[in-house]
């Protein structure tokens, strides 16, 4: 009976053509790379703690009267709108998270690379968006003609007497605050600084629009522009705006766009809007446009904030982590290299060979997605990547050791080879999956850096499963069919010194 199954064991061995298998996994291999090198996908985005970046803490702007709106819920809410503004622009690795505590909360912002700058003029604009029609509009420098201009006016005296102050030369008067009261008639500037406004209360507001994007008119050749799409409520409420501003004498007829308190443009309107879709124009430029559209598409934050201190990480300081990693990861494989050589012989070189060959994917596929996703290799991600050495190791000693409980029960290596694997591969596949598991439900849980290790750690195990179906178990199967392997020597690992054998096994014959 056991005969019958050392020969289905060695027929099943004939069929699976190891040096196919090996051939095929190789070929992949230098095929990904090919493309890797042909997207110019050669090199590894790194984080914040790796090299560097921008650090910048925000302060919730507490104004009169509205200190209660300071609340843990607006706090989180501006974090989760914060994070997919910059989660929009492709920056991966980047932590927003809230700190402290009451009044005194704070949201701190990090963020790796050169794009820390953009993103921190990005995030923290409250992005209120308000259509108010133009009431005046008038050169930048107050005149003395602004009494004239504003007397058939319903303003208050503290309206009249900033209208009259405001410059909008002076760099302070367009940078924006937020904060405007909808219902309330403004004084304000465009962004430019080229015109002063006297603008009515919003009949249409943030909350109005639907979805915003970003496009470029190559038809009339005018540049970026930013395309607005109302909700069913926005789309009546700015078709009654246009068709109530159109006939009037200009300024009047003109509808401001207004962001954060600034005119962003402010058109003429020739015709009634009714099909629930605007544009937003102003000589932007792309990256001008696609922040714009990035800040309305998710919401405007329910608190104005101020910049607090803004830190440049070094990258001096990353780079001496990024060795330190290294050092550990080079150390650690050494390790394990050694004490395969030193038990296993020279079976331990398949375990060179597949943590060759594994690592080879690792990179790869850290190369693809960096240049594909913007996957961001952190400090932790190494970490889980070291970690994950110790499973990938795990797998061959439990390969290995399996083969020789078949060469003790009497069977030759060939043999031993193809029933120590069927038996192993379940054990092998059972503890990856949990690893994998593991991975998956803390990438899901956590935040920020501990999801770089989560994701690494799952992505090479992943990898080991790979590499121990694809390349160590054919490896195994050509050595087997060596002679060196088969005569048992002693420096071979399967001698019976080695397996634990009184006597040995050499072609199916005992010796």
């Amino acid at each position: 009976m056991s005969y019958g199954n050392n020969q289905r064991s060695s027929g099943a061995a004939k069929k699976a053509r190891p040096g196919r298998t090996l051939t095929f996994t190789i070929a992949i291999t230098a095929l990904f790379y090919g493309l890797a090198f042909a997207i110019s996908a050669t090199s590894i985005n790194l984080g914040l703690d790796l090299r560097g970046g921008t650090s910048v803490t925000l302060q919730p702007r507490i104004q009169e009267g509205q200190s209660g709106q300071v609340t843990a819920e607006a706090i989180d809410q501006a974090v989760s709108i914060i994070r997919q503004r910059v989660n929009s622009l492709g920056v991966a690795e980047a932590e927003v998270t809230a700190e402290g505590t009451g009044t005194n909360r704070q949201i701190v912002i990090s963020v790796p690379g050169e794009t820390g700058r953009r993103v921190v003029d990005l995030v923290g604009q409250t992005a209120e968006l308000r259509f108010r029609q133009v009431l005046v509009e008038t050169g930048a420098v107050p005149t003395p003609d602004d009494e004239k201009l504003i007397a058939s006016l319903s303003l208050s005296a503290d309206q009249v007497a900033a209208f009259k102050a405001l410059d909008c030369t002076k760099p302070e008067s367009t940078l924006g605050s937020g904060g405007d009261d909808a219902n309330a008639v403004i004084v304000t500037c465009d962004r430019n600084g080229g015109s002063r406004y006297v603008l009515a209360a919003a009949q249409v507001v943030g909350r109005d629009i639907k979805g915003a994007t970003a496009a470029l008119d190559q038809q009339n050749a005018s540049g970026w522009f930013v395309s607005l799409d109302f909700t069913g409520d926005g789309t009546k409420k700015f078709g009654t705006l246009t068709q109530s501003v159109v006939n009037l004498a200009a300024p009047q007829n003109q509808v401001a766009i207004v962001l954060d308190g600034v005119v962003v443009s402010a058109p003429r309107i020739n015709e009634a809007i009714l099909g629930g879709s605007a544009q937003i124009t102003g000589s932007f430029s792309q990256l001008e446009a696609q922040d714009l559209a990035n800040v309305l598409k998710y919401g405007s934050l329910p608190l104005a904030f101020d910049r607090g201190e803004v830190q440049q990480v070094s990258p001096t300081l990353g780079n001496d982590q990024l060795v330190a990693g290294l050092i550990a990861g080079g150390l650690g494989l050494l390790l394990v290299v050694l004490y395969s050589l030193m038990y296993y012989r020279a079976l331990g070189s398949v375990v060179i060979g597949s943590l060759l060959l594994a690592g080879l994917h690792v990179l790869l596929i850290c190369l693809l997605l960096g240049k594909w996703v913007g996957f961001t290799l952190t400090l932790a991600g190494i970490a889980g990547m070291i970690v994950a050495i110790g499973i990938t190791a795990d797998s061959f000693i439990v390969y290995f050791e399996r083969i020789r409980d078949e060469m003790r029960d009497g069977k030759p290596l060939r043999v031993a080879v193809e029933t120590g694997w069927q038996r192993a591969r379940r054990t092998v596949i059972v503890a990856d999956l949990v690893s994998v598991i593991s991975s998956v439900v803390l990438y899901i849980v956590s935040v920020g850096s501990v999801r770089g290790f989560a994701f690494t750690l799952g992505l090479t195990t992943a990898v080991d499963l790979i590499v121990i179906f694809l390349f160590t178990k054919p490896l195994v199967s050509i050595l087997a069919k060596l002679k060196y392997f088969q005569s048992g020597s002693s420096w071979s690992g399967v001698s019976p010194r080695s397996v634990g054998m009184s006597t040995s096994v050499v072609d199916g014959k005992v010796a």
